[in-house]
């Protein structure tokens, strides 16, 4: 029954492990800030492309109207 029993735990149960609670706290916040980031800009650029592409358009020259803006011709 001495084989079973072992001083070495597999896991994150060392001291010198740096993922514990205590001092990782500034990556994952980060990671964390960055997807929330990314999630927005993806909302804001979904629906936001075609009106800035309106606003665009009918600030050039020559001016159109709206209806020559949307019409396929």
């Amino acid at each position: 029954m001495a084989s079973r029993v072992s001083s070495k735990g597999k896991g994150k149960t060392g001291k010198g492990s740096r993922d514990s609670d205590g001092g990782g706290g500034y990556g994952k916040c980060v990671k964390e800030w960055t997807t929330w980031a990314m999630k927005k800009a993806k909302v804001v650029t979904h629906y936001g492309f075609i009106p800035l592409i309106i606003v665009i358009g009918m600030n050039s020259e020559p001016k159109p109207t709206l209806s020559q803006l949307l019409s396929p011709v």
